[in-house]
């Protein structure tokens, strides 16, 4: 006898209230060091982009959280992660942000221990060396490394649970018809938000507050304007499930092509994009806790965070273009940045006021509205990463 199943439900929004974090885990010092010990130390993290480091010998470090790194191209082009940290008595190895090494070596400024570009210990300049020393039990201490797509993720776990690949989103849009390694950045954005790490990311997965902060998004993705990010966000979008209009689908407004001051595209779109790649006006890719890509039919922007303490992270901004864009006569970069600006700040701002009301003796927790399923889902992703350190 066969047995009709009916279909679930596909609206997205909680069925139920469901409590946030609490309101300690945004600025108790003791919270931010779990995380940085459960989470950021864990995890892969993004540290820059591997046209940074173009040319052999050329090196960066990066910050994550108390923990200084430095990312080196040997001279055969291979790409290598270290704690910034001598050998000898701990020194920084690095001290300038980013430049070219004027040797294949790493030599600490400190005592001159020498290192190769793959991290062996290869000269010690004291007179004698202790009996049993062995330079080989000495090198630095390495960091797993992995590329993805033109962007330098590393994992600071001694051995990574999982591999790059397993760290993006199961949410993620697609970005393969996006020609991500042949980029380059056009104009790069730093600031420090004075909020905690996870304030961003809530900020980032609902879109409640789009109506009231986004006045310029909201115009321009009619769906954000009814503080909605996809149909499915809707109890009722099954009224206007035929309905293709852009309040109701997602995409741009009528007319717009990207994300920029007046909706149009500068410059050709990426050829390789589909209809569909260009009819959804923005495609997300995320990898937690450190970044996310979006794609629009004519750029990609890339924001990456930082966390330099419980109320505050570094949010590094990326507009990424091919160079044939940019060298084209009279492209007009700011069109597209200047956009994407108001929209970095309007939600800096906004994050920084939530910071700030955090501290109330009184508010222990909060409380998530349907809409904000995406933030419930990253909060379970918080309390995941803790008890998975925790067993």
């Amino acid at each position: 006898m066969s047995q009709t199943l009916e279909k679930p439900d596909p609206y997205n929004g909680l069925r139920r209230a469901e409590p946030t974090l609490p309101s300690t885990a945004y600025y108790d010092p003791d919270a931010f060091r779990r995380d940085l010990t459960t989470i950021w130390q864990r995890n892969w993290v993004l540290v820059c982009r591997s046209a940074d480091l173009a040319e052999p010998l050329s090196f960066r470090t990066a910050r994550i959280g108390d923990q200084e790194i430095v990312v080196v191209r040997d001279e055969t082009g291979a790409l290598h992660a270290f704690h910034n940290t001598c050998r000898h008595r701990g020194a920084q190895l690095c001290r300038e942000s980013q430049g070219r090494l004027k040797a294949r070596l790493i030599t600490c400024p400190y005592h001159a221990w020498s290192y190769s570009l793959r991290g062996d210990l290869v000269r010690v300049p004291s007179k004698t060396l202790p009996e049993g020393f062995d330079r080989k039990d000495f090198p630095l201490y390495s960091v797993a490394l992995e590329e993805w797509r033109g962007f330098v993720f590393v994992n600071l776990a001694e051995t990574p649970d999982a591999p790059l690949a397993r760290s993006f989103d199961r949410e993620s849009g697609d970005l393969s018809n996006w020609p991500l390694e042949d980029l380059i950045a056009g104009h790069v954005f730093r600031t420090v938000l004075k909020c905690n790490w996870k304030v961003f990311w809530e900020n980032f997965n609902e879109c409640l507050h789009c109506p009231g902060v986004h006045k310029h998004l909201s115009a321009l993705v009619p769906i954000y304007g009814r503080g909605l990010m996809v149909r499915h966000d809707d109890p009722e979008w099954a009224r206007n499930a035929d309905n293709d209009a852009p309040e109701f689908s997602g995409g741009l407004r009528p007319g717009a092509e990207t994300w920029s001051e007046d909706g149009r595209a500068h410059g050709p779109s990426f050829p390789g994009l589909s209809d569909r790649d260009r009819a959804a006006g923005q495609t997300y890719v995320v990898s937690l806790p450190s970044m996310f890509v979006v794609g629009h039919v004519d750029y990609v922007r890339s924001v990456r965070l930082s966390p330099l303490g419980p109320e505050e992270t570094e949010l590094t901004a990326e507009w990424l273009f091919t160079p044939e864009q940019l060298a084209a006569p009279g492209f007009d970069i700011a069109n597209i940045v200047d956009f994407g600006l108001r929209v970095l700040e309007e939600d800096a701002d906004i994050c920084e006021v939530n910071q700030r009301g955090l501290r109330s003796a009184r508010h222990d927790r909060g409380v998530l509205m349907p809409e904000e399923y995406d933030i419930h889902r990253f909060h379970q992703w918080v309390r995941n990463q803790h008890a998975i350190h925790d067993a």
